[in-house]
């Protein structure tokens, strides 16, 4: 009990701490907390935490169990309203398709080309296009980690135009570090046709194909990559849709799949 007090209250004097001291810029100036305070205020929560520091980390617990409270919710959340989006998960215009086109089942992936479990899912993703031939896959392209992603995305959108969408996706996922250099030697190593692909990656509908689907993550709420949606491809809006946030091994995937068939 006295270890709850105290962590209740450290986080408390953080709290306030932080309000007091972020409300200084709003306030007027005979509200204000003047240097003198500030620093006595900084003072106190400092030598506090000096002497009692196990109680930093009880905090940082409470942060993280929080935090997951939160993450469990959005995924809920995603799961329960996914089926209202099976036109745009499934059967969007232009999204590059491998495996069977006319698959029963479909699986979604959102993905960027320098997430390290989106790499690390490339072989899986082979493994699962190889067991199971009638599979219908859909990739979205969400790049979130920057301008070589997005760079990325749009030359695999590009090569998609010129039918070799797999083959350079997945060199782009199992060449390393990316650089708009590298990048550009995988699309002729892949035999694409670079002036063309050049323009197409700068073409309006490209642009706007990313930003779709940017835009469908924003309201799928998904918080990072990979993020999977697996259904029934003719899926309608009260059907299931599996959403399955994160990397998962061959075996988890192939449960979720044979469960959808």
């Amino acid at each position: 009990m006295k270890q709850f007090v105290k962590t209740t209250l450290a986080i408390g004097m953080l709290a306030i701490t932080s309000q007091a001291l972020a409300a200084t810029n709003n306030k007027p100036s005979h509200l204000s907390v003047s240097p003198a305070e500030r620093e006595k205020i900084e003072t106190v929560v400092h030598e506090y935490l000096l002497r009692n520091p196990e109680v930093i980390v009880e905090v940082m617990q409470i942060l993280q169990r929080k935090q997951f409270e939160q993450a469990q919710q959005t995924i809920q959340q995603t799961q329960q309203t996914a089926s209202s989006f099976a036109n745009a998960l499934f059967r969007q215009t232009n999204d590059p398709v491998i495996g069977d086109p006319n698959g029963k089942v479909t699986l979604v992936e959102f993905f960027d080309y320098q997430c390290p479990h989106c790499v690390d899912m490339a072989p899986v993703i082979a493994g699962i296009v190889k067991a199971n031939p009638n599979l219908r896959i859909v990739y979205k392209e969400f790049p979130i980690r920057g301008p070589i992603s997005e760079f990325a995305a749009r030359a695999a959108l590009a090569a998609h135009k010129q039918g070799k969408y797999a083959e350079f996706s997945h060199a782009l996922l199992t060449t390393g570090q990316l650089t708009q250099d590298s990048i550009i030697q995988v699309a002729k190593k892949s035999g694409l046709d670079i002036d063309k692909l050049k323009k197409d990656m700068d073409s309006n509908s490209i642009k706007e194909q990313i930003k779709a689907n940017t835009k469908l993550a924003q309201d799928l709420k998904l918080f990072g990559t990979p993020a999977f949606f697996i259904g029934k491809t003719d899926a309608k809006g009260s059907d299931t849709i599996n959403y399955v946030p994160g990397q998962l091994d061959q075996a988890q995937l192939q449960a979720i799949i044979d469960k959808t068939k």
